[in-house]
């Protein structure tokens, strides 16, 4: 059995919590606790603030703020979208959204149900050129996470089809190669877009993974802001300190909320800590205050336990990266 006390990195109890993590993940997605244990293990973990932002699926934001109400910890319902941009699948976050819209579930549901499609083609894709596969298979090595390509190259190699992720990719996988299958996804600015109609404000996830120089960054941004892009997500475990500081600083220049989480996922990534990544993560809890703030001026919804007057304020907090004022 996994000591969860390792997960939840009890020892960072402090006694006036000024950390948040905004990008966590429960079993209603790819993660391994309930939205209810995610709460408590926020608390245990000395956390102010958390948001739940499954992957494509808001079904787990009712308990999720039911638990924020009778806790310490504020609670922001979210949700992580899935998208296309560039060829490659990027990630949208959106909080503050209204867990009932219904346009908002049916496209989050075909979402999952093209993805599922996806896999199942894939397989008889493959089939088709003679490998021996099956689905389950690939879904015994994703174990609690969601079935991507990845998981399928990784049993192409364990079988010797393959030598490496790579030539999976370049033989199979990739787009335009003979086991790919088109499934449907939204653009950013349909994701952006429909965050909005749904209450919320969107962020752009882990922008380290677009694998974009820094000009490249710019002119996404450009483009994303134009479409009612509200912030991106600097604080990251994957982000070095000279990433941070460089969206950060692209935050300040696009007028954009800056937001960070651990991308927690509980015993399914056992490296990565609730609230702490690594362990020399820190998103301040100013940055919750600011996207509170935004998202109360808009009249939206989904934030639950706030405390007025709280001894959480953090005024005039520095950025541990730049030393200068997060935007």
């Amino acid at each position: 059995m996994t000591d969860r006390s390792k997960i939840v990195n009890r020892k960072a109890k402090i006694e006036n919590p000024i950390w948040i993590d905004l990008h966590t993940h429960s079993t209603f997605s790819d993660g391994s606790m309930t939205p209810t244990e995610l709460v408590a293990a926020a608390r245990a973990a000395g956390l102010a603030a958390i948001a739940l932002t499954d992957h494509d699926t808001c079904d787990g934001l009712s308990e999720f703020l039911a638990a924020g109400k009778g806790s310490e910890v504020e609670t922001l319902a979210g949700v992580e979208v899935s998208l296309e941009f560039g060829g490659r699948t990027v990630h949208m976050l959106g909080y503050g959204i209204n867990t009932a819209h219904g346009r908002l579930r049916e496209t989050l549901s075909r979402l999952v149900e093209g993805r599922n499609k996806r896999n199942t083609r894939i397989v008889q894709k493959l089939q088709l050129l003679g490998i021996s596969i099956e689905l389950n298979e690939v879904q015994a090595i994703a174990g609690e996470q969601i079935v991507g390509r990845p998981h399928f190259a990784q049993v192409l190699i364990q079988k010797g089809v393959v030598g490496s992720f790579d030539e999976a990719f370049d033989r199979y996988l990739a787009r335009g190669r003979p086991a790919y299958f088109e499934r449907f996804r939204l653009s950013p600015e349909e994701a952006i877009h429909l965050i909005a109609e749904a209450g919320g404000m969107a962020v752009l996830a882990h922008p380290y993974y677009m694998g974009m120089a820094s000009d490249l960054i710019a002119s996404t941004l450009t483009r994303l802001k134009a479409a009612g892009l509200v912030g991106i997500e600097a604080y990251y475990p994957e982000h070095t300190e000279g990433q941070t500081r460089l969206y950060v600083e692209m935050a300040q220049r696009f007028d954009l909320l800056v937001t960070g989480g651990s991308d927690f996922h509980g015993t399914i990534k056992p490296n990565i800590a609730l609230g702490w990544g690594r362990g020399s993560l820190r998103v301040p809890y100013v940055l919750f205050e600011r996207l509170r703030k935004a998202l109360l001026r808009r009249g939206k919804n989904g934030l639950v336990g706030q405390h007025s007057g709280s001894k959480h304020q953090v005024s005039g907090f520095k950025s541990q990266v730049s030393g200068e004022d997060l935007p």
